[in-house]
């Protein structure tokens, strides 16, 4: 987000109380709770382009509903609200409306991103479990329903990501939310991957269907073999050498009642084995 005093985010989100109706819809799996959404003619009436879905951390250890309660009461004297919160065991909050901008990554992330998503922060694993399979569902649904790809963090100028992405090619000094999913041991390349391919609705990874490897197919030009031979008569001389003999010659490279002491043979490719006969053969 935004930079914001944080002893001033600490007290406030701690605080916060409301008693209201819920109003709840649905987004994949998840339900998304309106209690805290701007109204109509608050927040940002700035339409998005659709490029890039942020992912962020909260950077304060508190409930998800309270962070959604600030963003709700303080978005115009702090400039800082997104479009959703998710926390408190796998709920998520709706603040901002999808499509508008939001104040939470500065000028370009901001005109950029029909969605940008907070991660409350927890140090409950269960807890955080249940968060994170939110989190990245709703982050890759959210890549997918406005026509992104679900790679997070690549070179290209679309797609999820993180605010340190945005920090790192276009402007600011956040980090999240690396930080905080290190802490429950979740390295980029895991965050990346699970935001990739997703999560079922049991938690469990959804990977890609292995694609088998594919046999190397048989070569279809096959290239013809020449076999050369020759034959040495004995005290003489090299016998004119024969070239892929023919049923007609018996491939016979010698000279009739002479004898032959030497037999040489080469191929073009491949290697040579043989069979000798001799006389006493028959």
């Amino acid at each position: 987000m935004e930079k914001l005093n944080k002893l001033k985010w600490v007290v406030a989100i701690a605080a916060a109380f409301f008693v209201g109706t819920t109003f709840t819809s649905k987004v994949s799996a998840a339900t998304i709770n309106n209690d805290y959404a701007l109204s109509s003619n608050q927040g940002s009436s700035l339409r998005t382009s659709n490029n890039v879905i942020i992912a962020h951390a909260t950077a304060v250890y508190a409930p998800a509903r309270n962070v959604a309660i600030y963003e709700n009461r303080e978005w115009y004297n702090t400039s800082a609200y997104v479009q959703y919160i998710v926390g408190d065991g796998g709920k998520i909050y709706r603040v901002g409306a999808e499509g508008y901008q939001a104040w939470g990554a500065g000028s370009w992330g901001n005109a950029n991103a029909p969605v940008q998503v907070e991660l409350a922060q927890t140090y409950n694993n269960a807890e955080f479990r249940k968060d994170y399979v939110t989190y990245v569902n709703l982050l890759r649904s959210s890549a997918i329903k406005y026509g992104m790809p679900t790679d997070v963090d690549s070179p290209a100028w679309r797609g999820v990501k993180s605010h340190l992405w945005i920090t790192n090619h276009v402007w600011g000094d956040h980090t999240d939310p690396y930080g905080y999913l290190a802490s429950h041991g979740i390295t980029k390349a895991q965050f990346a991957h699970d935001v990739k391919y997703g999560f079922s609705s049991s938690g469990n990874n959804v990977n890609p269907t292995p694609t088998p490897t594919p046999k190397p197919a048989k070569p279809t030009n096959k290239k013809d073999v020449h076999v050369t031979y020759a034959l040495h008569q004995k005290g003489k001389k090299w016998l004119n050498p024969v070239k892929d003999f023919g049923s007609g010659s018996n491939g016979f490279a010698g000279v009739p009642n002479s004898v032959h002491d030497m037999l040489y043979i080469k191929v073009n490719r491949g290697s040579i084995k043989y069979r000798v006969y001799t006389k006493e053969d028959g």
